[in-house]
């Protein structure tokens, strides 16, 4: 069968969520994955990358709009957490300040909360590609009310 994009953009998944916007969405947690890996220790490039895919869809559907918002707000806090730690590290690196047990227990935490960000937007990203709706735990309700239909 010939490709017909006006035939690839009518499917929808089982879910009633149209096929473009289920990949949509689904990107919005890839991107913001993909680029946790690559660039851990530069946390201000996923919130950048992150952000600007959401700026790039906010005019699509509700459905899309709504998780490209969550992965930014999900970033925001990993954002946070990953600037202390490069921060606190930077100091002990080149300012000669101490390693101390609550260093090391910050950093295991950092690890800790990337690992869970890492696994749940994996989740997401494949809950929506399936037009599944996908609610984060903290940010879910947030994003609706910033978030209308």
């Amino acid at each position: 069968m010939e490709y017909n994009k006006t035939y690839m953009n009518n499917i929808q998944s089982p879910y009633g969520i149209p096929e473009e916007d289920a990949e949509k969405a689904s990107y919005a947690y890839l991107i913001s994955t993909v680029i946790m890996v690559a660039a851990v220790v530069i946390p201000l490039l996923n919130m950048f990358v992150t952000f600007m895919f959401y700026v790039a869809n906010r005019k699509r559907s509700y459905f899309v709009r709504f998780h490209c918002l969550q992965s930014v707000l999900s970033q925001v806090l990993i954002f946070g957490i990953n600037t202390v730690a490069v921060w606190w590290s930077l100091l002990i690196l080149f300012q000669k300040v101490e390693l101390s047990n609550f260093y090391f227990g910050y950093l295991f935490t950092t690890f800790i909360f990337n690992l869970v960000e890492f696994v749940v937007s994996l989740c997401a990203a494949i809950q929506t590609r399936k037009g599944k709706d996908f609610r984060y735990f903290a940010f879910g309700a947030l994003t609706e009310v910033i978030c209308k239909p």
